[in-house]
């Protein structure tokens, strides 16, 4: 299942940079955590879904990828990301 609306509109207005913004890899990645969080609960009940988790490892990459970016390219905005998302540790 995706995101409900308005838990997207919520996450969006959270990490937008600027009025309008849905496409910085702040909001991204964002969206995908939500979503490979998502997954990861519905996991727990379904362990033999590897179609689902097939697309759970697709998100994790693209994720990854975008983290990447984001720190080859600002490393404090990567750092803010990270503390704020609650990803490494």
């Amino acid at each position: 299942m995706a995101l409900l609306k308005d838990r997207k509109t919520e996450v969006i207005k959270s990490y937008a940079i600027h009025e309008g913004d849905t496409g910085s890899p702040e909001v991204q990645v964002a969206l995908l955590t939500e979503r490979i969080n998502y997954l990861s609960e519905h996991f727990k009940g379904h362990a033999k879904d590897h179609h689902s988790r097939r697309g759970l490892l697709r998100l994790v990459n693209q994720r990854r990828g975008l983290l990447e970016y984001l720190r080859q390219h600002s490393a404090a905005r990567y750092k803010t990301l990270i503390e704020r998302l609650n990803l490494r540790k």
